[in-house]
């Protein structure tokens, strides 16, 4: 691996961030193009010497015609300060030709020192440092027992969220930028970069692509396929990511050796789609791992309200309660936890238990009104398609929709107008759906929608991670982002652990059982106090899956867990109990 068990480096190379170190200043001296420019400023520094040397002596002779007698210290001392144009006039000459060779030692001055001597230094010298140092900073090359790390080929909002969960991972990256004042803006920003064209597989070669455990590149579909071709040949067995915006892109960029391709405009329609669950108060399957289910059920106007979840003994009707989304805020789910008004339930269970739960709560919260879309760009379009598979009506305003779209379901305009939106059905429909680009654009029409409709569920997209908070602060009740959505996507590749990330907050992953738990019970164990983390299934030595096990079940050293949890619940687990 590229790091050992001591303490991580910033960088997976040595990147040096004022100034040289002493085996830096030996490198640079020791290379060939160093050793050549030192034989010129040599050859130069011998010359002017030369000259110096020659004029001295002249000095005195001319003086000597003139009947002045100077010592040889001050022949030297006046050539200098006539060459260096200081002429402090304390020594002259009164002969014509000692003027004129006054004027001969101040022009080959102004020549040598003031412009031949500091074009010199610096195109020989002082350039080379510089291009060295700026080298150091961003290489062209990653040290050959590099292994381990993952390869990004941009910088942008999803490599951004990725980088942030690879160092919490501990994960080494580089991050390869084919423009050098790029990479050394990046690399002052603290990034771990490395400088070379993403269309050469010799720049894969050379960040050693063979031994890392991932390249993931984010570009656009040419440039992802071009990137995806020149990896794949540079390391044949190493997995490539790659984002696609449509199936053709997705084909092409197999066929060019992309090991996984991921659509992240239709996924982030799905996902919002899937936590649309305004219009009833049953299950909506949002996740699964073989026959356990993941799903999100609206608990407005039921009897769950105002109740806590050991008095609502849910339990009874085999599912799990493992959190609740409040205004947007994900809370792990404690026996203590009380279900509001606006709370969504976030269940574990098999398809039956999970309709012993429909069979119960049907009857309550029913709307047959379409759901609204703002906005049908690829995002929109996917949750609109992901409805129509659910069977849930729904309308789209949109100033420049597809052509493609049923015109019965459009209402053309601007989203910002409220007129447009009344049109459309806001003041009826069950939940909204805000999928434009524009962040900015999304926080407005969140905190339109929400003041106008406090009753209705919002659920709104973000481009970029850090506006999550912000819209749910706006009052949206769900927000993906394409950030976390595509980082999420690359690092599930990497930890095979972690089997899906189930919604923003929310992960699910999997561990053998511990030796610290070995032959205790579930309710002796404590993973959900203790951790935040919850068990909603164990793997049986058979292979055999058991959903929901009782709490008087006994762990066994062989079997698998599966946990539902935050990242930072995950941790904790692992940190507590050694997994």
């Amino acid at each position: 691996m590229l790091f050992g068990n001591s303490e991580r480096p910033e960088s997976p190379y040595p990147v040096p961030r004022m100034k040289f170190s002493t085996t830096h200043v030996l490198l640079f001296f020791q290379q060939r193009q160093t050793q050549r420019n030192i034989r010129s400023l040599v050859w130069f520094a011998g010359i002017l010497t030369g000259i110096i040397v020659t004029y001295s002596v002249l000095f005195h002779y001319i003086m000597a015609a003139e009947n002045q007698q100077h010592s040889w210290i001050t022949g030297f001392y006046w050539t200098l300060t006539v060459m260096t144009t200081l002429g402090f006039g304390d020594i002259t000459f009164k002969s014509d030709l000692g003027r004129a060779f006054s004027m001969l030692v101040l022009s080959t001055g102004v020549i040598f020192l003031l412009i031949l001597l500091p074009f010199t230094i610096i195109q020989f010298f002082y350039a080379p440092w510089v291009e060295a140092q700026a080298d150091a900073r961003t290489p062209r090359k990653l040290p050959e027992e590099t292994s381990g790390h993952v390869i990004l080929t941009q910088h942008n909002a999803i490599t951004e969220a990725l980088i942030r969960r690879l160092d919490k991972a501990g994960q080494p990256y580089v991050l390869l930028v084919p423009d050098f004042e790029d990479a050394s803006r990046l690399h002052d920003m603290g990034l771990r970069v490395m400088f070379g064209a993403l269309d050469l597989p010799e720049t894969y070669r050379l960040a050693r692509a063979d031994r890392a455990s991932l390249v993931a590149t984010t570009h656009d579909d040419v440039v992802n396929t071009n990137v995806a071709f020149m990896a794949r040949q540079a390391a044949p067995d190493v997995p490539i990511v790659s984002t696609a915006t449509g199936p053709t892109a997705t084909s092409i960029l197999e066929h060019a050796g992309a090991t996984r391709v991921l659509q992240l405009g239709s996924m982030l329609g799905r996902a919002l789609a899937r936590c649309m669950v305004g219009g009833d108060a049953v299950t909506h399957v949002v996740g699964r791992l073989d026959e356990l289910l993941f799903a999100e059920a609206n608990a407005a106007r039921t009897p769950l309200t105002g109740k806590s979840l050991i008095e609502n003994r849910l339990n009874e009707l085999g599912v799990s309660v493992i959190g609740l989304w409040e205004r947007g805020e994900f809370q792990h789910a404690t026996p203590d936890t009380v279900v509001g008004e606006h709370s969504i339930l976030m269940l574990a269970g098999s398809g039956a238990q999970l309709q012993n739960y429909d069979e119960a709560f049907a009857i309550y919260n029913v709307s047959t009104e379409p759901v609204l879309i703002l906005g049908c760009g690829r995002v929109g379009s996917a949750a609109a398609d992901a409805l129509s598979s659910r069977g849930v009506d729904w309308r789209v305003v949109d100033l420049s929709p597809s052509p493609a779209l049923d015109p019965d379901r459009l209402v053309r305009g601007d989203a910002r107008d409220p007129d447009i939106l009344k049109q459309a059905g806001l003041f009826e429909a069950p939940a909204v759906l805000i999928t434009t680009h524009d962040d900015a654009l999304n926080i407005y029409l969140t905190i339109y929608c929400r003041s106008v409709r406090p009753d209705i569920q919002i659920i709104t997209r973000a481009t970029l991670e850090q506006n999550i908070d912000t819209l749910h602060r706006a009052g949206a009740d769900f927000v993906h982002s394409y950030a976390s959505m595509g980082s999420a996507g690359i690092l599930d590749f990497i930890k095979r652990d972690r089997i899906a990330t189930i919604t923003e907050g929310l992960d699910v992953f999997r561990t053998p059982v511990p030796k610290s738990l070995d032959a205790t019970t579930l309710i002796e164990c404590g993973v959900r106090e203790k951790t935040g983390c919850t068990i909603v299934a164990i793997r049986e030595h058979d292979g055999s899956l058991v959903i929901n096990p009782p709490a008087s079940t006994t762990l066994r050293a062989g079997q698998e867990m599966i946990l539902a949890g935050s990242a930072e619940s995950e941790e904790t687990f692992r940190e507590r109990f050694g997994a």
